[in-house]
């Protein structure tokens, strides 16, 4: 039995001392293995980690990377959620769980936190790249101005997808740093097979085809969004070429216009002396051309003209009501310019509703003759003051009296003085006088109104064309009228009346049988000291 027991001690100690140097020489290989790294593959794996140091910064400054981590960290956090949402549920459900409840309610409030600040990453981070926006829908170019539109457009279209080839460039370099970091990382596992070396090798593979993948489906979908940004810029380029052709051949046409227009201009300049009626043939010849021009723009670029003009016949009715007015003067502005009734320059006269203005023409628009009041007999008998500018609208020369003091040429209109005179005085040789007055200061008017009216006999029927001085004497209710008749000049009547009226007053100063008649009281006393008194009115004389 102690031979037995002896035995079986010597087994055990046998077994001791053999794993005792079996362990010596596992720790004694062990050291020969660290020892052999460290002096043989030291260097190589410095050099891998400085490389992978680098790689690792270029990447962590990269916007994708930096998505990319963010949609994972989501995810992450989502799944975690998840497994906290149920084990809150179990514990609800079974008491023996409840202990842990408030610490995995606060884990889930931090989680939630957490990921309501990643909500932007939920998607993929690749979307934007997949799914590239819808094409805006061209713009329509159908007249010049539209041409900068669509240059803007196709500028816009350009640029989005430079944008998109941009990304997928970077894009694909972010997936070559990702190959070169999984080669090193692979060189380095050979040197150091170690548990966390394996894992981050997995997560690299699987974040590379991850970008692979993307990278693969983002070159067809940019390729297919190319292609359409391509048809699209070639249809607004042909459009853009179109109208620019088009406004080229209109620019044509106007400036023929134009140069017509400049022609017509320079014959009349050079056949028209008359300086009011060039004016007027000027006026009348850029109407013409503006109008022409309008016209060719309005077919040229608005679209659905006949329908446009259905709606105007429709509507025209209403039209002419509402602007009545309007359409009545550039009527009256057609038959002014084209009749001839009227030049600028001409001296008129304006009676409306009582009120008379009189002054010369300054410009004839398409609605209105604007006229400058100038001191005239009008002005001393009626209104007593001028120098203001009178607008009369055009339609007026169909419904009001406009008086032309220059028409056809003339410059020279009849103005009369009346004088009273007694009874007693003698007429004949005050008339006589007044007669002779007047023909002295009018004669020069005398010849060229006889001038212009002869040249009138080719285009009105003049029976009367005597233009001597003129001299009426009228039997009034106490005393004799003397009237006198003479021409002068439309521009400046009042001038020559005032001449001729102080030489006629100092011509019957000078004689002694004509008097000039005034109110005058004739007191009669009788013997009784009673008088009576006869009061005659002798109206005094009167200038028209």
């Amino acid at each position: 039995m102690k031979q037995w027991i002896y035995t079986l001690f010597s087994i055990f100690f046998a077994i001791f001392l053999y794993a005792q140097d079996s362990d010596s020489l596992n720790d004694n290989n062990k050291t020969s293995d660290d020892k052999n790294i460290s002096t043989v593959n030291l260097e190589q794996i410095k050099s891998l980690d400085i490389k992978l140091s680098l790689i690792n910064k270029e990447l962590q400054d990269d916007i994708w990377t930096r998505k990319y981590s963010n949609y994972i960290t989501y995810h992450k956090l989502l799944t975690e959620l998840n497994k906290i949402e149920k084990k809150i549920k179990r514990a609800k459900k079974y008491k023996k769980y409840r202990k842990n409840l408030d610490d995995l309610i606060e884990q889930k409030k931090i989680i939630e936190s957490q990921l309501s600040l990643l909500k932007d990453y939920k998607e993929s981070p690749f979307s934007e790249l997949l799914k590239p926006e819808e094409i805006p829908e061209p713009p329509s170019v159908t007249n010049p101005v539209a041409i900068i539109e669509a240059f803007s457009y196709i500028k816009q279209v350009n640029s989005k997808s430079s944008y998109y080839k941009n990304m997928l460039e970077e894009i694909k370099r972010v997936l070559t740093l990702l190959k070169e970091k999984k080669r090193l990382m692979e060189e380095k596992y050979k040197l150091l097979k170690t548990p966390e070396l394996q894992k981050e090798l997995k997560v690299l593979t699987s974040e590379i085809e991850d970008f692979a993948s993307a990278v693969k489906t983002a070159e067809k979908t940019i390729n297919v969004y190319e292609k359409r940004v391509e048809e699209v810029v070639f249809k607004v380029t042909e459009d853009i070429k179109r109208q620019t052709e088009k406004a080229g051949e209109i620019f044509a046409i106007v400036l023929v216009l134009l140069i017509l227009n400049l022609m017509i201009k320079w014959a009349i300049r050079r056949y028209i002396k008359d300086s009011e009626r060039f004016y007027m043939a000027n006026k009348a010849i850029n109407f013409t051309f503006a109008t022409v021009v309008i016209f060719i723009l309005l077919f040229a670029y608005l679209e659905n003209v006949s329908y446009i003009v259905t709606i105007l016949g429709f509507a025209s009715a209403g039209i002419a009501i509402a602007m009545k007015d309007m359409f009545m003067s550039i009527l009256g502005w057609t038959v002014i310019v084209f009749g001839g009734s009227i030049h600028v320059g001409d001296r008129i006269k304006v009676k409306k509703e009582g009120l008379v203005y009189v002054g010369d023409v300054v410009d004839i628009s398409l609605l209105r003759i604007t006229i400058l009041e100038d001191v005239t007999l009008t002005s001393y008998l009626e209104n007593r003051r001028s120098g203001r500018i009178i607008f009369v609208p055009n339609n007026y020369i169909f419904t009001d009296l406009i008086a032309n003091y220059t028409h056809a040429g003339l410059k020279t209109v009849w103005d009369g003085i009346d004088i009273n005179i007694t009874f007693d005085s003698n007429h004949k040789k005050a008339a006589h006088i007044a007669k002779e007055v007047a023909r002295k200061y009018a004669k020069g008017y005398i010849d060229i109104t006889r001038k212009q009216l002869n040249r009138l006999r080719s285009s009105y029927h003049l029976k009367n064309t005597n233009v001597d001085t003129r001299v009426y004497t009228f039997i009034e209710e106490y005393g004799i009228r003397v009237s006198v008749w003479y021409m002068t000049n439309s521009y400046a009547t009042l001038t020559l009346r005032s001449t001729i009226s102080a030489e006629i007053i100092e011509a019957y100063m000078r004689e002694d049988d004509i008097k000039i008649a005034y109110p005058t009281q004739t007191i009669a006393l009788t013997k009784d000291n009673k008088s009576i008194i006869n009061s005659p009115k002798i109206e005094e004389g009167q200038n028209s």
